[in-house]
């Protein structure tokens, strides 16, 4: 085995990292605004919550088609495309006066964001080498929480000035910034394809189809991961309400949880590359699917925000995994194309999430919703625990282009 080379993730801070940053501080700044803007452009109750989801059906249906843009244009193109379309797109909203012309920019920063998050897991993925794998991918997933965490403060402090349009000017600065930023990435050269390998062997369909095994199996787990995950968005102020606990002090704990949430991404990602993924997968998965069925078992302020931080603790040490497994399974030929599918698979999970949530609290009542989204935490952890070796497979790791550029291969066995 020949002796791996040291890679510092600090000579990618500004390119890669930074712009991750600015763009969830635009999301982060963005979205608390969304339903008030459409509220005062005169819709209901109803078309407000309508123009948030359109945000997700953007992403949702757009994934696809930014795994085909990132693999024609480059992952360094795709993420400047991104940008300047998530500032169109704020700018609409800024200065819409129809809330059509809102639903509209509301739906193009949900394609923004698709093409820039699958286009950046796609550079790092590429760039690091194998053995610094989940702790780049999730100190991604952490900076995009911090800039998310960050956003809406700076977002308020506009406000004060501009009133609603002023959180769509920090978002526009915020992704134009990331464009100019993103533009100093690095090209990766291009991967030879294989002797024997079809002119067609990277389109979506052949993906999909030569591995579909990994999409049925920890694909599946990455979707019930993503129930969990967007279900515990809504639970937390769901049960504070019913609580009866104002909204101060359920923003309060909101807040609480989110700073536990952002403070474990790190040595999460340390553990998942030297002990393998499955030491972070399965217990993130325990803990969260937990925690989240006590949340019924609360009968106060206090109890709900030990509880929130439990689960913030549970997603924070989860976090870039659905990252890093995609990482992992995606082949060298066809890698955006692989990301694209499993970002499919990630949205689709966020969006039954809610409504499953939705229909028992419906039939049943909110405390029932809240367990059945607490099972498929569960049952998330077993199926990681059968599907993600409890060392990674060689087969599994690509080699850091960054490194084979420079005459600097890395050993692809990996302690991950």
């Amino acid at each position: 085995m020949s002796e791996t080379p040291d890679f510092d993730l600090k000579r990618l801070a500004i390119p890669a990292y930074a712009p991750s940053l600015l763009f969830g501080m635009a999301e982060g700044a963005m979205l608390p605004v969304v339903p008030l803007s459409a509220r005062d452009l005169g819709g209901s109750v109803a078309t407000a919550a309508l123009m948030v989801t359109l945000l997700n059906v953007g992403s949702l249906l757009f994934n696809v088609p930014s795994s085909m843009i990132t693999a024609r244009y480059g992952e360094r193109h795709a993420i400047i495309g991104a940008s300047m379309v998530g500032v169109v797109s704020a700018a609409l909203c800024m200065a819409a006066d129809t809330l059509l012309l809102f639903g509209i920019g509301a739906f193009l920063m949900g394609v923004s964001g698709s093409v820039f998050m699958l286009a950046r897991q796609s550079y790092l993925t590429e760039a690091i080498p194998a053995q610094y794998r989940a702790r780049a991918l999730s100190t991604l997933g952490g900076v995009n929480r911090v800039g998310m965490f960050i956003g809406p403060f700076i977002g308020a402090a506009a406000m004060i000035v501009w009133h609603l349009r002023g959180a769509y000017a920090v978002c526009v600065v915020a992704l134009a910034l990331a464009g100019v930023l993103g533009a100093t990435l690095e090209d990766l050269p291009e991967h030879a394809p294989e002797e024997g390998t079809s002119p067609d062997a990277a389109t979506v369909r052949r993906v999909l189809v030569d591995y579909k095994k990994i999409f049925l199996t920890i694909g599946m787990g990455v979707l019930l991961v993503s129930m969990i995950r967007a279900t515990r968005q809504a639970v937390i102020p769901l049960w504070a309400e019913h609580l009866g606990i104002s909204a101060q002090t359920t923003s309060v704990i909101y807040g609480i949880a989110g700073g536990i949430d952002m403070l474990v991404f790190y040595p999460a990602g340390k553990i998942m590359d030297l002990f393998g993924r499955r030491w972070v997968t399965v217990p993130s998965m325990i803990v969260m699917g937990l925690s989240m069925m006590a949340i019924p078992l609360t009968q106060g302020a206090v109890s709900l925000c030990v509880v929130a931080c439990v689960l913030g603790f549970g997603n924070g040490i989860g976090s870039g995994m659905v990252m890093t497994l995609g990482a992992d399974y995606s082949p060298s030929v066809g890698r955006p194309q692989f990301l694209g599918i499993w970002r499919e698979l990630s949205d689709a999970g966020s969006s039954v999430g809610p409504a499953v949530l939705s229909w028992v609290t419906a039939a049943i009542a909110l405390s029932a919703g809240i367990v059945v989204s607490g099972v498929f935490g569960l049952i998330a952890a077993v199926v990681m625990w059968f599907s993600v070796p409890k060392k990674a497979d060689r087969k599994t790791h690509q080699d850091s282009k960054l490194c084979s550029a420079e005459g600097n291969s890395p050993d692809a066995t990996s302690r991950a």
